[in-house]
């Protein structure tokens, strides 16, 4: 009987130890690879950034292009897709400054 508690035990504290973790079995991400280092910035419509989450271990940034023409994912570690994400969070900082 007290091996059976003591099991029960040692899953849940293994549960509750793996819950939440990205990475962990299969992942669902958007991005497959490390994605491209640049895109004409005139004909991005849309920037999408999903932060690391418990379905995939990656931080993605997904543009979606002009004219109908799909989405790509960008290299969230290039000098291009820094820049981006430091502009936006320019835009964002001073749009909540003027609220």
């Amino acid at each position: 009987m007290k091996t059976v508690a003591a099991l029960l035990v040692f899953i849940s504290l293994a549960i509750v130890a793996t819950e939440g973790k990205p990475g962990i079995g299969f992942q669902r991400c958007l991005c497959r690879g490390a994605g491209l280092k640049m895109v004409n910035p005139k004909l991005i419509q849309k920037v999408e950034i999903h932060p690391i989450s418990p379905s995939c271990g990656y931080v993605e940034v997904v543009v979606t292009l002009k004219n109908g023409k799909g989405q790509r994912c960008l290299n969230p570690e290039s000098m291009f897709t820094k820049h981006i994400i430091d502009r936006i969070e320019k835009k964002t900082k001073i749009a909540q400054q003027n609220v």
